[in-house]
């Protein structure tokens, strides 16, 4: 795709009606949802300005970053020294390829591992990988190997360790825990990276499993919307509009730490979550106003053991 073709799917996300919601535009960003859209609720007028805010209030939270560039000095301050290892998760978009492969040449750790054998982001994973680099052979790939593929053909670089049988959240951390015990590579200070939408409940699950380690957060990438739900600069392989809000809604039931949850007080599945008010509010509005829906665990991928401390991805 040329500079021009990239500016002119820019103006297009900016100017159309996200398709997955039927609506009449008002003045001053204001839109009335249908009877249609929303089932049997009466008309709602919601403003889009405050939808988008919302979303990249999540965004904001989700996605976390623990240092503003990555590199070797900016992660050694982080996490006070070298980084042991880092590891890119495979639940990622495929720009998560291209921070991994920053990783790798800007030295920012002594061991490279990618995690990811099957589970709800593979296929999209794989659509992305066809249409963006034209791979039609990649039905056989787990997601960490297409992501070494992605790094050797791509970037010139290959990563040190796969991790290729994880399905989830949870045993993706577990599972690479195992691999780098049974590499005998220590893990006292990790770099983890991950989609926007899953940062912040990585880091939560690595505290469950490795509380003892320090973690410097690095999200693949953190992808705001515009004032008409259009992506802001989306980057290589981004999530249809409505993945990344179902995902990034997904998040904030799952990190609330209260029976439903997946803390403690819940099913046990990470570590104690933080969700301060705004979330929690810009939640709510998103929710009411049928932007985005949040995502259901897919029972392919989940285990429900909580003994197991393995959570849905």
């Amino acid at each position: 795709m040329n500079i021009g073709q990239l500016f002119g799917t820019v103006q297009v996300l900016r100017r159309t009606e996200p398709a997955w919601i039927s609506r009449t535009a008002y003045p001053l960003g204001l839109a009335l949802a249908t009877e249609s859209s929303v089932g049997s609720l009466p008309h709602h007028t919601y403003d889009r300005r405050v939808s988008a805010a919302n979303l990249n209030t999540l965004v904001d939270f989700c996605a976390r970053r623990d240092v503003d560039v990555l590199t070797r000095d900016a992660v050694e301050e982080a996490a006070g020294g070298r980084a042991d290892v880092a590891i890119l998760f495979g639940g990622t978009i495929l720009a998560g390829g291209d921070r991994f492969a920053e990783a790798i040449t800007r030295d920012v750790a002594a061991c490279y591992l990618i995690v990811g054998g099957r589970g709800h982001s593979t296929d999209a994973l794989y659509e992305a990988a066809r249409t963006h680099l034209h791979w039609d052979d990649v039905g056989e790939h787990t997601e960490a190997a297409l992501f070494d593929r992605y790094l050797r053909e791509r970037h010139g670089v290959r990563a040190d360790l796969l991790e290729t049988e994880s399905t989830n959240c949870g045993n993706n951390v577990r599972n690479a825990l195992a691999v780098l015990a049974a590499a005998r590579v220590p893990h006292r200070r990790v770099v983890l990276i991950q989609d926007a939408s899953m940062q912040l409940r990585m880091d939560a699950c690595f505290r469950l499993h490795a509380p003892d380690t320090r973690v410097v957060n690095f999200a693949a990438h953190r992808t705001m919307v515009d004032a008409d739900l259009g992506y802001l600069s989306p980057p290589l392989g981004m999530w249809p509009p409505e993945r990344y809000f179902s995902l990034l809604m997904g998040e904030i039931p799952r990190l609330t730490d209260d029976p439903a949850g997946y803390g403690p007080a819940g099913r046990g599945f990470i570590a104690h979550v933080d969700v301060p008010e705004a979330v929690r509010r810009a939640h709510s509005e998103l929710e009411r106003d049928r932007i985005g829906t949040t995502r259901v665990a897919d029972p392919r991928f989940s285990d429900s053991s909580k003994a197991a401390g393995v959570g849905d991805r």
